[in-house]
């Protein structure tokens, strides 16, 4: 049953299945998810330190918060939340009467986001274990996925869903072709992990800008304004949509 959850009083909008690092998994695993949960929850020690020391590289996830201007007191969901690297700005975004929910599907990621917040003492940051493409909210102010969308097999179907939650949605995806010597790497590491990505085609380049074009045309499509951004020598866009609130009827 999907209930209102009244613990954070005066926060913004989110409606929730599961609170904290709860299962919402059992029963609905499939392929894509088991590839998903066996890469990352495999390398999340290496992802976690990665994603530590480019926390800040090129403006990318201080870009990401910014394109969804958040007011203090709203509630943002993180769509693949990993490590949880990104919950600190976002926290700072919504401020100490605001909330951030982090959602992810594999158990290490949630684990070492757990300890993050543990020993930050954040009250207002909680996680739920669950995908992405089957979201466990109904509503919430902002939505955001940096570098998710690509591991989809229909990025526009699942951005769409998003959409429907709030009235703010930002993307971060590579961008292939963006330079020759990111093109190079981003390839290899595509190939590498071509089971989690799901690739079956020789040139991995163009699932990734396939399936880029289609997060952001599904933002293009569901909401009133959209704005693109690159960041790194053009091999990273962000891409947030927002929606006209009185489009919501003023719920």
């Amino acid at each position: 049953m999907v209930a209102a959850d009244a613990a954070c009083g005066s926060c913004g909008r989110l409606v929730t299945r599961r609170e904290r690092t709860r299962d919402a998994v059992a029963g609905t695993e499939s392929e894509t998810l088991r590839r998903i949960q066996e890469s990352y929850g495999t390398w999340a020690p290496l992802y976690d330190w990665f994603a530590r020391v480019t926390a800040s590289v090129g403006g990318v996830r201080a870009g990401c918060v910014a394109a969804l201007d958040l007011d203090p007191g709203a509630t943002v969901v993180e769509f693949g939340c990993g490590p949880g690297v990104n919950l600190a700005a976002l926290r700072r975004a919504v401020g100490p009467d605001g909330r951030v929910v982090g959602v992810d599907v594999t158990g290490p990621m949630l684990e070492r986001a757990q300890a993050r917040i543990d020993r930050r003492g954040w009250q207002n940051v909680s996680l739920v274990r669950a995908d992405a493409t089957a979201p466990p909210i109904t509503s919430a102010d902002g939505v955001l996925a940096t570098f998710v969308t690509s591991l989809f097999a229909d990025p526009y179907a699942v951005v769409s869903r998003w959409c429907d939650l709030a009235d703010g949605v930002a993307v971060a995806n590579f961008a292939p072709r963006g330079s020759p010597i990111a093109n190079a790497a981003l390839d290899a590491f595509v190939r590498l992990n071509g089971r989690l990505f799901d690739v079956e085609s020789d040139d991995a380049l163009a699932l990734l800008e396939e399936r880029t074009t289609r997060s952001q045309r599904a933002l293009v499509d569901c909401m009133d304004t959209v704005t693109t951004r690159t960041h790194v020598f053009g091999t990273i866009t962000v891409t947030a949509g927002r929606r006209d609130r009185s489009h919501r009827g003023g719920t």
